[in-house]
């Protein structure tokens, strides 16, 4: 409860969204909750939440993880919060609002921030059971239950929410369908041509789209979805139905107590978001603004929330005018963005199109006769959304079309953000400017001073260029140390934990949580290179990505790749013949790759186990594929069996990668051993490479064949077999302890102070007296090696995560076909479309 003295002026707030949340902030900065009694009267079960990301519920946050709220926020600034107890009507006169529970609040000022509702086309069975919306945290718990005895599921409305919400259901491992009755998908966010890529890339990933067609009717059986019939006479087989197809304003509070409001909904109010009545305010989603429009983005929410809190205090407000609607999204994996005019109404507007449908890329800008920019659409790669946003209503430095060319295709000199005026708005969330951005010297200091980066996150890129240094050299959000820092402190403290480390040196505001995409898997792999773990034992296993946690590459169509160890690429015919024998009895694709292996294609995840039974009683074992560690060590023939050859390479190669076999590294690692300077094996082109001398071996480091090639550069020569060992096994441990996140050595090497003359320094000469430390390191590794396959085949409990669906063990993904070609198989990408009659599929992926 407030200790605020009751004579004080009282303000009553309905509903504690996003918008409600960030008025009382306002009230808190400019120190409103200090002479005033705040009242808050919220609807649902909990405090304000980032509705923006409500879909990452499925992603493994927890609603908790989503709140807005500070933890003592309220009590800090002794405002009384209400859940569960929403206003159920106001009394002008008496300046009254009464909640459901019966308590009764006099207020000075009442401020609605009541939202929207979900928009449900009235059609025939829309109340059934299996219908729902998608719209709150309750509605997520409800689809998700649901889902788990569930196969298919239909979302109508294709718009930001509708994407999303097929999204969840597609992860939940539902058949999906998104029902749009425009011509194309986000009609309101992107024009024809960028509809048309989005299209190709969410069809590429399984989900059926049925655009120009609207839902007619929800088929029942007993109480309960079994299809959903489309104006179009399309009848879907689907046991749930989400509907997302937009939403309405909440205005039903002011209409009952006599308020304005428009005559499409909304609750009409002025420049400063008063009703008709002045001790009355309305703001977000529920109000009607002084332009006629209502706002359904947060950004000009959070904008007539600083107006009213500024109005209600007597301070000068900014009055609210109209909003910014640019907005920058990633919906199914796919960045979308869409700023200004972005299709083109004003007149004499003119295009510049770039479109790539192979990548599912198509950039639009939109410019008048003299050139200044006036709005663009983006997908599939929005990274220039930042800049471009702030150029609107200029004439950019370069021509348009180069603005939107691929990257090393464009403007010759790079679009910067020094190109922007001051004036420029980086953040549309918290309407904060560039000047006001390069007043301050960290991104940390940018969110707590003008709050830029804590909204959609849509500008942290650009700000971290903005200011005067670089942003942050810390891993992620989560840490402000390096990779290689991070390092340090594992190996120095011996820490053991992924949920230790950032309790204990995470940035203060992720202490407590879960880490993120980043810092997860490569804590992970320090981990793992220091303890030579089992890498899904405990806490590990929730620190993987998909390839490692089911120890397998998944490839485009879900299925995944097989791949077996054959060292050096030596291999007996009895092992090719299991492997043959596999191949056949599985189905599966069969390729021998550059690397001297052989790959399978086409694994189902619940085979996998069955699979590796029998590679590895034939004595195979993980070829680390999946992993970032070493792959492989390739080889010519040697002097064994090549007249040319003066070195038995296979031998060594074979040492060399059983040596490394499963050792985890910032990057995957490359190796190769060739018999004599022909270089058959293409050595110089590897990680680190090896070429036969008649006086012994030479040593390579730092090669690259892949996007950006290199060249290996000569650390050592003429080495004895012990010699070389001993320095592959510092080069790699040094490797591992400081380079960065995802650097290949190839990069490592360049970015090396002193490049390769200090890393022959420390390896070679031993001017860091780290050697024997490094070599112990490696010994160790080499001592702890344990096949993950195997140690997983012989446990019990390990097994259980390969599943398909979690709650159906038996039932494989459907959504994995192929179909024949060149006398084996290739995905099949075509959309899955399950009849009626098809058996009923329960259970959430486990993917």
């Amino acid at each position: 409860m407030s200790t605020t003295p009751v004579n004080t002026p009282t303000i009553v707030l309905v509903g504690h969204g996003m918008v409600g949340q960030r008025f009382l902030e306002a009230l808190a900065e400019q120190g409103t909750t200090a002479t005033s009694r705040v009242v808050v009267l919220c609807e649902e079960p909990r405090p304000a939440y980032d509705r923006v990301k409500l879909t990452s519920y499925f992603d493994g946050k927890t609603p908790d993880d989503l709140s807005m709220v500070e933890d003592g926020f309220m009590e800090r600034h002794g405002i009384e919060l209400y859940v569960d107890d929403p206003a159920v009507s106001v009394d002008r006169a008496a300046r009254q609002v009464t909640s459901r529970s019966g308590r009764t609040f006099t207020y000075d000022a009442l401020v609605l921030a009541t939202g929207s509702y979900p928009f449900v086309p009235p059609v025939p069975g829309k109340d059934a059971h299996g219908c729902f919306v998608y719209r709150t945290i309750e509605d997520l718990l409800a689809i998700e239950e649901f889902a788990k005895t569930s196969r298919t599921g239909a979302v109508v409305g294709g718009g930001l929410l509708g994407l999303e919400a097929a999204g969840a259901l597609k992860g939940l491992g539902l058949e999906t369908h998104i029902v749009e009755f425009a011509p194309r998908l986000m009609p309101v966010q992107v024009d024809e041509g960028g509809g048309a890529a989005l299209l190709r890339t969410i069809e590429d990933m399984g989900l059926v789209v049925h655009t120009g067609t609207g839902t007619q009717e929800v088929v029942t059986a007993d109480g309960s979805v079994t299809a959903m019939r489309l104006s179009d006479g399309t009848e879907l087989a689907t046991d749930m139905v989400v509907f997302s197809a937009g939403v309405r304003p909440r205005d039903q509070l002011a209409r009952d107590c006599g308020l304005d409001v428009g005559e499409r909904g909304g609750i009409a109010v002025d420049e400063l978001c008063r009703t008709s009545d002045p001790a009355v305010y309305a703001i977000g989603e529920c109000a009607l603004a002084a332009d006629g429009r209502v706002y359904g983005l947060v950004a000009p929410g959070y904008e007539m929330a600083q107006t009213a809190a500024a109005a209600i205090a007597e301070q000068e407000a900014k009055e609210f005018t109209g909003a910014d609607l640019s907005t920058k999204l990633k919906l199914l994996g796919v960045d979308v963005a869409s700023f200004g005019d972005a299709h083109g109404a004003a007149e004499g507007s003119l295009d510049v199109v770039y479109s790539d449908s192979r990548s599912g890329i198509y950039k639009k800008l939109v410019v008048d006769a003299q050139g200044v920019l006036l709005g663009g659409v983006l997908v599939g790669d929005a990274d220039a959304y930042g800049m471009l946003r702030p150029l609107t209503g200029t004439v950019p430095p370069v021509a348009p079309e180069q603005l939107v060319l691929p990257a090393g295709a464009g403007a010759p000199v790079a679009l910067g953000p020094s190109a922007l005026p001051d004036d420029a708005v980086i953040c549309s969330c918290h309407n904060v400017t560039k000047h006001a951005i390069t007043q301050c010297t960290s991104l940390p200091e940018v969110k707590k001073c003008t709050k830029a980066g804590t909204g959609c996150g849509s500008c942290v890129k650009l700000i971290g260029q903005l200011l005067p240094a670089p942003a942050d050299s810390g891993l992620c959000a989560c840490f402000s140390y390096t990779r290689s820092e991070l390092y340090e402190i594992i190996r120095t403290l011996r820490l053991t934990s992924f949920a230790e480390l950032l309790d204990s040196h995470g940035r203060e505001a992720a202490r407590g949580g879960d880490g993120c995409e980043i810092c997860k898997p490569t804590v992970a792999s320090i981990l793992a290179s220091l303890q030579s773990g089992y890498i899904l034992d405990g806490e590990q296993a929730a620190l993987q990505d998909t390839n490692d946690h089911f120890l397998a590459n998944m490839q485009r169509n879900g299925s995944y790749s097989v791949v077996p160890r054959i060292p050096g690429g030596e291999v007996t015919p009895e092992k090719l013949i299991v492997i043959g024998e596999v191949a056949r009895d599985f189905g599966l694709y069969t390729k021998i790759t550059g690397g001297q292996r052989i790959d399978l294609f086409g694994a189902r995840v619940d085979q996998l186990p069955a699979i590796w039974t029998r590679l590895v009683d034939a004595g195979f074992e993980s070829g680390h594929a999946y992993g970032k560690s070493l792959r492989t060590v390739k080889s010519c023939v040697g002097q064994t069996w090549c007249r040319y050859g003066v070195q038995d390479s296979v031998k060594m190669a074979i040492q060399l990668e059983l040596r490394y076999r499963g050792l985890r590294s910032p990057h995957k690692l490359k190796s190769a051993v060739s018999g004599c300077a022909r270089e058959c094996a293409e050595a110089q082109s590897k990680d680190f490479g090896v070429i036969a001398t008649a006086s012994g071996w030479n040593l390579y480091v730092g090669g690259n064949g892949g996007a950006t090639p290199r060249h290996a550069d000569l650390l050592a020569q003429d080495l004895s077999d012990a010699e070389l060992v001993r320095l592959i096994d510092r080069f790699l441990m040094f490797y591992i302890r400081t380079a960065d996140r995802l650097e290949r050595t190839s990069v490592w090497l360049e970015r090396l102070e002193g490049g390769l003359e200090h890393l022959r320094d420390v390896v070679v000469h031993n001017s860091l007296g780290l050697c024997d430390e490094l070599e112990a390191m490696m010994a160790a590794h080499v001592d702890a090696y344990e096949d993950e396959w195997a140690a997983t085949l012989d446990d019990p409990d390990r097994l259980r995560r390969f599943v398909s669906f979690v709650n159906a063990p038996d039932t494989p993904d459907p959504s994995v076909r192929f179909v024949p070609e060149r006398d084996q198989i290739k995905p099949d990408l075509t959309p899955l479309t399950l009849s009626p009659s098809a058996p009923a599929l329960e259970g959430t992926l486990a993917r």
